[in-house]
């Protein structure tokens, strides 16, 4: 359980995240799955990252429960924890391949969003129930996988889209069943690595030098929201109905 690396082929360094029952991470397990991606993406012998979960998802979010324990102390670790998480993804010196089966939510689309390239399994979901839970963010990263509209309106809803609608917007790379998603992964992580490690280094900063969009200040200004809504008590209000009749989520 949390976050382990391994190097299953020279080259390419697979971080998987495992937090049992649904991969909602608790704040350690973002600051952890920050640390290893960073040091993955500093490890000169690296010339590719595939992240990857164990378990029934992908990525649930942050740990509503421990939020809902811990008060706007755990709220405070989990909107830096995410920030940490997200940017230790979009600058990771390398480029990251996101492997997603199951469900990806709230958090879970600030790593896919952040990463260079996404495989999913076919049963893979995509979505923002922040709404659901009294909070706010990651808006900009969904922002990355969906038309703008398209964005707006699964984020007021909190309904997923299918890997196979992210495919045919053109952010998932490819679409496989289950049991091939980490051969896909691989797969896709080898072309990369058999590149000049030294120029894959030079290609990722020149191609985040070009974003039109600052992501990390981005996604920060939505968290200021999330921390006005729980002043207000509205994010209480909302988060009082996490887990009861008709509000059950992954979680």
């Amino acid at each position: 359980m949390g976050v382990s690396t391994s190097s299953p082929e020279n080259g390419i360094c697979v971080v998987t995240v495992d937090f049992p029952p649904v991969n909602a991470l608790p704040v350690h397990g973002w600051y952890a799955l920050a640390d290893a991606v960073r040091a993955a993406g500093r490890d000169p012998g690296v010339r590719c990252v595939v992240l990857t979960a164990e378990g029934r998802g992908f990525n649930a979010g942050v740990d509503i429960k421990e939020i809902q324990a811990r008060g706007p102390g755990a709220l405070l670790g989990a909107n830096s924890g995410c920030a940490h998480a997200f940017a230790a993804v979009y600058e990771c010196e390398v480029p990251v391949v996101a492997a997603v089966r199951g469900f990806c939510l709230g958090g879970g689309i600030g790593l896919v969003g952040n990463a260079d390239a996404i495989v999913a399994s076919e049963d893979a979901t995509f979505g923002l129930p922040e709404l659901d839970r009294g909070a706010l963010g990651a808006a900009t990263h969904l922002a990355r996988l969906v038309p703008q509209h398209l964005m707006r309106a699964l984020y007021y809803t909190s309904r997923t889209a299918s890997a196979a609608e992210l495919h045919a917007h053109g952010s998932v790379w490819r679409v496989v069943p289950g049991g091939e998603l980490g051969g896909a992964a691989l797969e896709l992580a080898r072309e990369i690595a058999a590149k000049d490690g030294r120029l894959l280094r030079l290609a990722k900063t020149a191609i985040n030098g070009i974003d039109p969009v600052d992501v990390r200040r981005s996604y920060r200004f939505e968290q200021g929201f999330t921390f006005e809504a729980s002043l207000s008590g509205v994010a209480d209000q909302v988060r009082s109905t996490f887990g009861t009749a008709g509000k059950e989520g992954p979680e």
